[in-house]
């Protein structure tokens, strides 16, 4: 046919154009279904003249050729005509789950069980199963089962059982006899039925309670630890079985968490022995002072507890003299039982002659630990109590001239006598303080000491004499100073002791100033004490040493003293600062505007307005000052106008920015602040330094009004206005601590947050940081071995972060510099946990691992190693007590 004929084509001849085939119509659908239905019939037809064989071929040819839809079509076809009515879930369902079954049945319901086939019966004789109810009624297996052996613990709990004597009270009675009287038969058959309905209404309660125990209990954990010394080849973990599986109930997870923190390791006693079984093989102290006579008392060393709170706390450990031991522990991140084991450790058996602890504190309480003010009000509670009470057992007694020192001005109030007087009754020690009527920074150190000094003034006992001046004089300098030099020094010394590190450090800071040279004459540093000593007074009728029929006066001219060198530092402010500035202002060459001259030294020139006025009521006041005149009522009318100090602090975050912000845009007022910052003039201050003197003068305030209450009589008219004074400046006091607590977390987390990468925000109400940990992730290659010869590898490093209410999980690595041999420490966000879902568990040493130990989240697990053993002790007993806290509040 020709291309003209193709014009011709009908439509009856397009709706039989075909595809694939000449007998398939292309468009014509009715066509195309009456074809379809046609060869459909004829392949039933060959399907049913077909064999069984070739039937099957044919149907695996067709299968084979389906895609996934069309098969999941013919299993859905299958399941809704020829439903499954019985199914062995044991031989469908994981292993772990059929054995989560099992694990609810009883010991009968599991034999009948183990009965029905063969698979039933290996997995109700599996030990996972059997080995809790034996240990339960405390039968444990006299030998470790092999790999191979298969239903050891079953054997065992059948055999213990068949042993058991099932007697009631009356056959007992008939075999073994009775002390009671033969009863008549009505008597004995009234006492059986009584016996048989009690019998029945525990048999009921017993099942009720099992019922409900159904709802929640976790296979396999029916003890209260959840140690993996129990755990056989075929228990998952509970990670996954209690969390995963189960959906515990959050008062049995509560249950579990505690459990877990109950299994660690704990301080065994309070004399001083082992105080972690896992540590090295320290011997045991009991009975190491039997055989000891007083000529050896002298032989005993004294010991100084030093905080790292402690500004410049470097420079106090160099200044411990030789012979003295000394011990430098963290404020934050510790505990009461850590801190004892510190104690213990440096000891080494030993007792100490004395007891020297430098840390903060005020004349009321100590600041001992992060969370631990020891004071009148928790002084009698049992881990506090418990504390003291084993630090006495590392003391010299009372009659064998043994005391503790505290650097603390406990002497200088009545609560803090009353503190002293109750730690003497509970440890049989003497205690002593200084009475800190000296203000200043760590001045009252060198002040009187309540009690006598048999050896001396505490101080000598412990410090070099000259060194431990040159601390109290420049304590805020120097803590300034050595900001920079930890931050500088940190990465070289962050592998050695802490005590070794503080103490080159301090030896640095000394050489820089220059001490070593005078240190090396007796006569020039005895002269150089004495300098020191007289210029910290500035007239001669304030001396240290006070006569006791003297006191409420030294108190009332120390009080106009420091308040006087107070108002002289806010009076630097005014003419070095404020009146150059608004003077260049009036002459039309301004420095800085007005607005921001107010937004800076407006609070400040109205704190000076009440000062001064309150400096001279004082001084009208000690002028003819005599045992009757009072003091009391000139603090209560300066406490009602606080209000000032209170805008000040609310704006203080806002001068401090005021002023950086203008000290970058400003040229002019960067050049103004170079010319009269740390000048002779100021004292060697900047201003960003002189506006702290006001958040410091509280706690002078707060230390001159409890010495002055501690020296006024009973009934002194003055002692009403003093209580009342102390409790407006106290809860003030309170008010500023509370605003620098709150913005030193917010900088230390917003540390963390920075340094941590990838990591979630931290800022939230009332979160601390506790302590960081570095320790290594184990992974156990092979866990169906046997527990002790499980050998571990490293993954990777981590860092610990734990929080008041949290811990932070991160890997931790190290990037270095080319051609330096400085490195960084690197931080990479892994997972955080809160502490109430967070489990413990302890890894006793072995061959083949040391210092480990699990910790189990909801979703995660990691199993560490601490690099030694002090680190694993420390970090587990801070963990412990941060779960406690979180889990009570």
């Amino acid at each position: 046919m020709s291309v003209g004929d193709s014009s011709w084509k009908t439509p009856e001849m397009e709706s039989l154009h075909t595809r694939f085939s000449a007998w398939t119509p292309f468009s014509n659908k009715p066509l195309n279904r009456q074809l379809f239905q046609e060869r459909v019939a004829l392949i039933s037809h060959w399907f049913d003249l077909w064999t069984n064989k070739q039937r099957q071929e044919f149907l695996f040819t067709i299968l084979l050729r389906c895609t996934k839809s069309q098969l999941r079509f013919v299993q859905d076809w299958f399941s809704e005509r020829m439903q499954v009515a019985r199914v062995d879930f044991s031989t469908v369902l994981p292993r772990s789950i059929s054995l989560y079954i099992f694990s609810f049945l009883n010991p009968k319901d599991l034999c009948a069980a183990a009965q029905v086939s063969w698979p039933w019966k290996f997995l109700t004789e599996q030990d996972c199963l059997w080995m809790p109810k034996c240990i339960k009624f405390g039968w444990f297996l006299p030998y470790t089962p092999t790999d191979n052996e298969y239903g050891a613990w079953k054997r065992h709990y059948i055999a213990c059982v068949s042993n058991l004597d099932w007697l009631t009270p009356r056959e007992a009675a008939a075999i073994y006899g009775t002390l009671n009287e033969p009863k008549a038969e009505d008597e004995e058959l009234q006492e059986r039925q009584r016996e048989k309905c009690l019998r029945k209404i525990i048999w009921e309660k017993i099942t009720l309670h099992k019922k409900e125990l159904f709802k929640v209990r976790p296979p396999w954990v029916t003890g209260t630890c959840c140690s993996r010394l129990s755990k056989s080849k075929c228990q998952p973990h509970l990670s996954q079985t209690v969390r995963d599986r189960v959906g515990l109930h959050e008062a049995l997870e509560k249950q579990l968490v505690l459990a877990s923190i109950e299994g660690l390791p704990k301080l065994s006693s309070c004399s001083g022995s082992r105080p972690y079984p896992l540590l090295s093989k320290q011997k045991s102290w009991h009975g190491v002072y039997k055989n000891e006579d007083s000529s050896t008392y002298a032989s005993w060393p004294h010991f100084i507890l030093i905080s790292s709170r402690i500004p410049a706390y470097e420079m106090v450990v160099e200044s411990v003299k030789a012979g003295v031991i000394s011990v430098v522990y963290e404020h934050g991140g510790m505990t009461l039982d850590s801190l004892l084991y510190l104690i213990g450790k440096a000891l080494h058996g030993r007792r100490a002659q004395s007891m020297g602890i430098l840390s903060d504190g005020d004349s009321r309480e100590i600041n001992l630990l992060q969370g631990y003010k020891i004071g009148i009000k928790n002084l009698l509670k049992p881990e506090v109590r418990d504390f003291w009470e084993k630090l006495g057992s590392f003391l010299a007694t009372k009659e064998e001239g043994g005391h503790v020192d505290f650097f603390v001005p406990l002497g200088a109030s009545e609560a803090g006598i009353e503190v002293l007087s109750q730690l003497s009754q509970l440890t049989g020690t003497f205690f002593t303080a200084p009475t800190g009527i000296a203000t200043g920074s760590y001045q009252h150190i060198l002040s009187d000491w309540l009690g006598p000094q048999q050896d001396g003034p505490p101080p000598c006992i412990y410090f070099s004499e000259a060194k431990l001046q040159a601390w109290c004089s420049l304590t805020d300098v120097l803590e300034d100073a050595l900001k920079a030099v930890r931050r500088e020094f940190s990465p070289v010394f962050k592998e050695l002791q802490k005590g070794i590190s503080c103490r080159m450090i301090g030896q640095f800071m000394f050489d820089t100033m220059s001490m070593t040279s005078i240190l090396n004459n007796q006569d020039i540093a005895q002269a150089l004490a004495d300098g020191l000593m007289e210029l910290s007074k500035e007239n001669s009728e304030k001396k240290l040493q006070r006569d006791s029929a003297d006191k409420r006066t030294s108190a009332v001219r120390e009080l106009l003293r420091s308040e006087r060198k107070y108002v002289q530092m806010l009076e630097i402010v005014r003419d070095v600062y404020v009146r150059p500035l608004r003077a260049a202002l009036a002459s039309n060459r301004a420095i800085l505007s007005a607005a921001n001259i107010q937004i800076i030294f407006s609070d400040i020139l109205q704190i000076l307005s009440l000062n001064r006025q309150f400096l001279e009521n004082l001084r009208d006041r000690v002028q003819e000052w005599s045992s009757i005149h009072c003091v009391g009522e000139i603090f209560i009318k300066f406490g009602d106008q606080l209000n000032i100090y209170t805008n000040f602090f609310n704006n203080y975050p806002v001068v401090l920015k005021t002023i950086e912000k203008c000290r970058e845009m400003t040229p002019a007022f960067r050049a103004f602040l170079k010319r009269h910052d740390k000048t002779i003039v100021t004292k060697m201050l900047s201003l960003p330094e002189l506006l702290l003197f006001p958040s410091r003068r509280f706690d002078e305030y707060l230390s001159l009004l409890y010495a002055l209450r501690l020296h006024t009589a009973a009934g002194h008219v003055d002692r009403g206005d003093l209580a009342t004074a102390i409790d407006q400046i106290k809860k003030y006091k309170g008010y500023i601590d509370q605003m620098k607590e709150n913005i030193s977390m917010k900088e230390q987390l917003s540390d963390i947050e920075r340094l941590i990468w990838g990591c979630p925000i931290l800022l939230e109400m009332n979160r601390y940081l506790i302590r960081v940990q570095d320790v290594v992730q184990l992974h156990c290659r092979d866990e169906e071995i046997s527990f002790s010869l499980r050998l571990y590898e490293q993954i990777r490093d981590l860092s610990f972060f734990l929080f008041n209410d949290a811990l932070l999980v991160s890997s931790r690595g190290i990037s270095h510099t080319p051609f330096e041999r400085t490195s960084k420490t690197t931080y990479q966000f892994i997972a955080s946990v809160a502490l109430h879902r967070l489990l413990i568990e302890d890894i006793p040493d072995s061959k083949y691992v040391k210092n480990a130990f699990i910790l189990q989240g909801p979703k995660c697990e990691w199993i560490c190693a601490t690099e030694v053993e002090d680190d694993k002790f420390l970090w587990l007993s801070v963990l412990q007590n941060a779960i406690k806290s979180s889990m009570n509040k």
